[in-house]
């Protein structure tokens, strides 16, 4: 995991966009949501078995990857689904897009619980719907709640869909089965249904577990739509792959009707083969990465202690994505990302984005070599040292 590999040759998104977003490419790039650590020798393994076929045409995702994948879940998170849930997607953002269209209607309202992940925003407004925010509550220690009475405030006829970040991007929580199931029984008892985007459910750090929405109770299983995949644990994104599970039948119908009309057929010959060697063959390598991720984490804190009174960072429960507190530095947010970009020469993802409750706060993504993450620390260390 610590060999670094040069990315700026190829097309990858975080090298690819350097100037067009941060206006110069003499940054390190941490912002895009996929790693900078190599993907498992054995998934790369199954590829190049598979490039011996010299016949690349249309291919059905085998019975075999979706058994795969349901075992992972039973195995690894408790969660018990059954094929005939299942549909294949190449991203959640794509299955957000289907839910939307299928289980609302245009000017219906949809919730989202910011600051959050922004495609779920503009997936809402691309259909035509309302955007309900439900801000996360912030305390003085930096732990991010749901905020209930807020949300039971703003549900009424035309909310028909939450959209939940479970673990959340940014800020980093792993739900408690507490927090979720209070969450589930409101939209249980307000007909609303729940888009569950758990696509890093897999990247869970030591004292924590994930809780699969769809597992809290059949009531609650029954207005979810679950969206998950190994894009985010193995490094896949590029392969587009992910599956999305409904288990109420009328739901799954409904659902059906849309997801046809878009004709995703079954992903890439590549993808189906990635798949199935991550979820067979990937628990040690999962479990080797969140070791890793919490060396890196631990160098950037232990930097971060000198600067305390004007940066901080609480440490995520979930996910690669650090969401760094930077509203000691009292900055505008464009004094800030200049800041970052000129004086620590670092690309991260900006608070804003993910709503208005994500000022003063920047993403930096972790999934990286220690070499990178130590040249990145260095880097913020020195611009801190400088003010």
């Amino acid at each position: 995991m610590s060999q670094v590999i040069e990315r700026s040759s190829s097309s990858a998104e975080k090298y690819q966009l350097r100037e067009r977003l941060f206006k110069t490419e003499d940054i390190l790039p941490m912002w895009v949501a996929d790693m900078d650590i190599v993907t498992p020798p054995f998934i790369a393994q199954a590829l190049r078995e598979r490039l011996e076929h010299p016949i690349f045409g249309y291919e059905e995702m085998s019975e075999s990857a979706y058994e795969a994948q349901i075992a992972w879940l039973q195995r690894r998170h408790s969660f018990h689904i059954e094929r005939e849930w299942m549909f294949y997607s190449p991203s959640v953002v794509a299955s957000i897009n289907l839910a939307i269209q299928t289980f609302t209607s245009v000017g219906d309202k949809v919730i989202v619980q910011t600051p959050v992940y922004f495609p779920f925003m503009s997936s809402i407004t691309n259909n035509q719907r309302h955007i309900v925010r439900n801000p996360l509550k912030l305390d003085e220690k930096g732990d991010y709640t749901f905020d209930l009475q807020d949300l039971k405030s703003k549900i009424d006829k035309d909310t028909k869909l939450l959209l939940l970040c479970s673990p959340h991007n940014p800020v980093g929580r792993v739900w408690s089965r507490e927090e979720l199931l209070a969450l589930g029984e409101i939209c249980v008892e307000n007909n609303i249904k729940v888009f569950a985007d758990e696509i890093h459910s897999d990247l869970i750090f030591d004292g924590y577990k994930h809780t699969p929405f769809g597992s809290l109770s059949k009531a609650i299983r029954d207005i979810s739509i679950t969206a998950i995949g190994p894009g985010k644990t193995f490094n896949l994104a590029g392969l587009s792959i992910s599956t999305l599970m409904i288990a109420d039948e009328k739901m799954r119908q409904d659902f059906e009707k849309v997801y046809k009309a878009v004709h995703f057929a079954e992903g890439t010959v590549f993808g189906h083969v990635a798949f199935e060697s991550a979820y067979r063959e990937g628990d040690v390598w999962v479990d080797e990465l969140m070791e890793y991720l919490t060396c890196n984490i631990t160098l950037l804190e232990d930097t971060l202690q000198e600067h305390a009174n004007i940066l901080t960072c609480k440490h995520p429960q979930g996910t690669y994505l650090l969401w760094l507190d930077c509203r000691g530095f009292g900055l505008s947010d464009k004094a800030l990302r200049e800041l970052f970009i000129q004086k620590a020469k670092l690309g991260l993802s900006w608070g804003t984005s993910f709503g208005k409750e994500g000022s003063g706060f920047v993403r930096l993504n972790c999934a990286v070599p220690h070499a990178v993450m130590q040249e990145a620390v260095q880097r913020l260390h020195q611009a801190l040292s400088c003010l």
